[in-house]
């Protein structure tokens, strides 16, 4: 497969993409890797060059996934066409699904606090054997 060149006006190096998104190196070439990202063309040289719609797409991804977004969840979003094509509807269901799973995570984190507040208040400090809080991490100690 032959490489082909490119002169872009708003091209950019990948490491002044990652300034740009505040987004790694390599987690870069990772969404490429993975079609997250499209394959930029690339220099004579080599040297990838990026524009203003892979900043734009990947300034979306990392803000999906500040926001709790898997890539799978990312993937359908910008299969609608990313920010400036997909319908309000098609993204509501997706992000519904998302809130759900939120909610899910924060009722099981409730409950996880509960536990461990108590289990933390029964602790008298003395030693390990008498730990209640050693007690409910030790699986054997648990049977």
């Amino acid at each position: 497969m032959a490489a082909f060149t490119v002169a872009r006006a708003d091209g950019m190096t990948i490491g002044q993409l990652s300034k740009v998104t505040s987004v790694n190196i390599e987690t870069i070439r990772y969404y490429e890797k993975i079609g997250m990202l499209p394959v930029p063309p690339r220099t004579e040289g080599g040297r990838r060059v990026y524009g203003r719609l892979e900043t734009r797409m990947l300034a979306f991804i990392r803000r999906a996934r500040e926001l709790g977004f898997s890539l799978d969840e990312i993937r359908a979003l910008l299969r609608l066409g990313g920010p400036e094509k997909a319908t309000c509807g098609e993204v509501k269901a997706i992000a519904t699904r998302h809130l759900e799973d939120i909610r899910a995570k924060l009722s099981d984190l409730k409950k996880l606090e509960r536990l461990l507040s108590k289990t933390v208040a029964r602790c008298t400090g003395r030693a390990a054997p008498d730990c209640p809080v050693i007690e409910i991490l030790d699986i054997e100690r648990a049977n």
